[in-house]
């Protein structure tokens, strides 16, 4: 008699779950909430689909129990993963930085092709279709698989339901908390300077204590600031939001310059240009609304003329390391991903399997793991989806 696989979720590691189950001959049903599988890959970068990296290290994801991801990466990695993709016809591009997407430069096309070749297999989707009982379908079926992912991108599905699943079988929860995601600020001048974007350097405080530094873009938002910059430090900033911790960051404008060179070049412009206000000065080196929100942080008129030694110096200096205290994050919904979950030292980091219910998988981003920006997330998704397949297969 065949063996039946229920997989809850139609995600990435659901996805990959159920062909490789399928592919061996299993019967798979697949059951997503939504009208349709794979929503998060149709928006994952920006609609590109940065679907993996070509350098995947534990150090690029954060846990409680930081080596879970180690076999996973080494069993199936981006090798193991373009071979995959190549044989049914998905071709990858890696970019100079070691992100992949697809050939195509399309996330539909990802989400198509994995979906079209699931069904090709045999596995039956049930869309709309939510499970609430996690029970009645591990006495269903020989093997239940949870990719129902995180609380991320709530706008799009995201929610609690693995960790409810979970907990129903004694399973631990790491307090989840929103990665990937945008920050809120306590500034009278942030808000004011809402659209203006720039390239930065942005340096992480948590206790007054430098973390960690990140270049990139950064736009100031009604609510605070966006951009990859923010999203690449607002892990560790989220996770010391929740510790309670004092959390701050430090935006370089221009990391090109140094305190002294830039003093000396407004000094300077302000010497061949004598009739030019410190707003004109300003915009010749950032945004017009980032030029008048430094003016205003300094309490200084923007159309004065007076500029001497102390007062460039003074600017320079905020430019240079413009402080700003962060009060929350953007929310789960806003949310590219999710940190916490369910504890991964309750689940076998070779097949994924619960080690509290047996023939019960928790695969993807339902766990306590959540990489970097750069396609490592989805990098684990796959793996974990395929670890499970086989663990699944062998039985």
């Amino acid at each position: 008699m065949t063996k039946t696989v229920a997989i809850v979720g139609g995600g990435a590691s659901g996805l990959a779950c159920a062909i490789f189950c399928a592919k061996a001959g299993l019967h798979v049903m697949l059951f997503e909430q939504n009208d349709k599988c794979a929503k998060k890959i149709l928006v994952s970068g920006n609609g590109r689909c940065n679907i993996t990296n070509k350098s995947l290290h534990v150090s690029d994801y954060f846990s409680q129990n930081p080596t879970f991801v180690e076999y996973a990466l080494n069993n199936f990695g981006f090798k193991e993963f373009e071979k995959f993709t190549a044989s049914i016809g998905l071709v990858l591009h890696v970019t100079d930085d070691g992100r992949a997407y697809p050939l195509s430069n399309e996330a539909k096309s990802v989400a198509r092709i994995f979906e079209e070749y699931a069904r090709d297999l045999g596995v039956i989707f049930h869309t709309q279709e939510k499970i609430t009982d996690i029970k009645k379908l591990t006495q269903k079926y020989n093997s239940v698989v949870v990719a129902s992912g995180s609380r991320a991108a709530s706008h799009l599905g995201g929610n609690a339901d693995a960790e409810e699943f979970a907990k129903v079988f004694g399973h631990t929860i790491i307090e989840a908390y929103p990665s990937l995601v945008q920050l809120h600020l306590n500034s009278k001048t942030a808000h004011k300077m809402s659209g203006a974007k720039l390239s930065a350097e942005v340096t992480l405080l948590v206790n007054h204590q430098k973390e960690l530094t990140c270049n990139g873009d950064v736009l100031f938002t009604n609510y605070g600031v966006s951009g990859f910059a923010i999203l690449d430090i607002s892990q560790r900033a989220s996770q010391a939001l929740l510790e309670y911790a004092a959390v701050h960051i430090s935006i370089n404008l221009l990391p090109e310059f140094s305190e002294q060179k830039l003093s000396a070049h407004l000094l300077h412009v302000k010497k061949n240009m004598p009739e030019f206000t410190l707003l004109d000065i300003l915009v010749g080196l950032v945004p017009l609304k980032i030029a008048n929100g430094l003016l205003q942080a300094l309490h200084v008129t923007p159309e004065s003329k007076n500029i001497d030694t102390k007062l460039s110096k003074k600017i320079a200096n905020l430019m240079l390391n413009w402080r700003f205290e962060v009060t929350d994050t953007h929310g789960f919904r806003h949310a590219e991903v999710s940190g916490g979950g369910i504890n991964t030292l309750e689940i076998n980091e070779k097949t994924f399997e619960s080690k509290k219910q047996k023939n019960l998988y928790f695969i993807g981003e339902c766990l306590d793991v959540v990489g970097r920006r750069g396609g490592y997330n989805f990098a684990f998704a796959w793996a974990s989806g395929y670890l499970a397949a086989q663990d699944i297969i062998r039985k």
